[in-house]
């Protein structure tokens, strides 16, 4: 990639900080009791408290003993250098655009600003149905198909391989969450029983000549409902530490995934658990390799805070919105740079009760 153009450059109070503080504190959850076919009742509630104070505390833990076989994602981290590896005009041949999101990319914008990777996506349910615009009135509907390069030929094997490991992991993890909010355990099943718009993005981040300048993923939120992400020994995700907004290193375990919940279920939750913002840094001397599987319900999902969860006393904090035209809006400042900031669920925050009660009394003052 070269020297750093300026479309790479954060603003000043965004650069990361080349000493990094390691986040001793992010939960290591140890899933094997879930994972046996006779777990005791006392080893499941213990797992179900230790998710509901990791995603209350922190919105991102590590699980280890997941049951996902350490060959399966040897065999995608492998095909993906050798595709990463390529020379780009191979690498474009299998580009992805506003027309199919699915494919190679080298020029992402998060917050509006470049990303120091590049990418290759591809979908988990095939075709997968979206929204065809982002506009309100537009009701059509688009099929989406991923783009399988010729090189490495094994490529499309390994990733379906893949995914069908991590999909299972996923369905436990949602699981204990539910059971984690009071909830039964297959609660949030039917969201993502049909027509799921999850997918997979292979990430590569070069070196980087100036990693005090630009981020391999600048600061965000993730969109959907659960993300899955199996990083490299560089490492170089950090997490913005809840209690004091600092961003934390999250030191490489081997054959861990690292957990956060997403958007979505900070919305179902109506603000039980809540997405934190994340960034990934990037280093001078060794390129790394990251794997998230984004797990998202189907595109006419209605996306509210659950009725279980809300009350008088605790009212819903959210309007609802529905995901897929959600999720094609966020979309659009992925390829190309906009005026304002991307779509955000904050943008259907309601209004808070004291901010009513006080309106009302200056409308009676008036």
């Amino acid at each position: 990639m070269g020297e750093v153009d300026p479309s790479f450059i954060q603003e000043p109070e965004h650069r990361p900080k080349l000493a990094v503080i390691k986040a001793e504190g992010i939960p290591q959850i140890d899933l094997s009791p879930f994972i046996n076919s006779s777990p005791s009742a006392v080893a499941i509630d213990d797992l179900i408290s230790q998710v509901r104070d990791a995603c209350k505390n922190w919105g991102f833990f590590q699980v280890i003993n997941h049951g996902v076989p350490v060959d399966v994602r040897e065999k995608l981290q492998s095909a993906a250098k050798k595709f990463f590896d390529q020379p780009l005009e191979e690498k474009k041949k299998v580009k992805r655009g506003e027309g199919n999101p699915f494919g190679y990319y080298d020029t992402e914008h998060t917050k509006n600003v470049r990303d120091w990777k590049e990418v290759f996506d591809f979908t988990v349910e095939v075709p997968t149905l979206m929204p065809a615009s982002y506009e309100s009135d537009d009701e059509q509907t688009a099929e989406y198909s991923n783009q399988w390069p010729d090189h490495p030929p094994e490529l499309r094997e390994a990733s379906e391989e893949y995914v069908k490991e991590v999909e299972k992991l996923s369905y436990r993890l949602l699981e204990l969450i539910s059971m984690s909010l009071n909830l039964p355990a297959n609660r949030f099943e039917p969201f993502f029983s049909k027509d799921q718009t999850s997918f997979v993005r292979l990430n590569h981040y070069p070196p980087c000549p100036a990693p005090d300048l630009a981020l391999g993923v600048g600061r965000h939120k993730d969109a959907g409902a659960l993300t899955i992400l199996a990083q490299d020994e560089v490492g170089g995700l950090e997490v913005k530490r809840k209690t004091d907004g600092e961003w934390i290193f999250v030191k490489p375990t081997p054959n861990s995934f690292i957990i956060n919940v997403g958007d979505i279920i900070q919305v179902w939750s109506n603000d039980m658990y809540e997405s934190v913002e994340h960034r990934v840094k990037v280093n001078s001397g060794r390129e790394r390799f990251s794997i998230p599987f984004f797990l998202n319900p189907a595109h006419y999902t209605v996306v509210a805070p659950l009725a279980e969860l809300t009350d008088e006393r605790n009212p819903a904090k959210y309007k609802s919105y529905n995901w897929g035209k959600f999720f094609v809006t966020r979309k659009r400042s992925n390829f190309k740079k906009l005026d304002v900031e991307n779509i955000q669920i904050y943008h259907f925050k309601k209004p808070e009760l004291e901010d009513n009660i006080v309106s009302l009394i200056e409308n009676v003052v008036v």
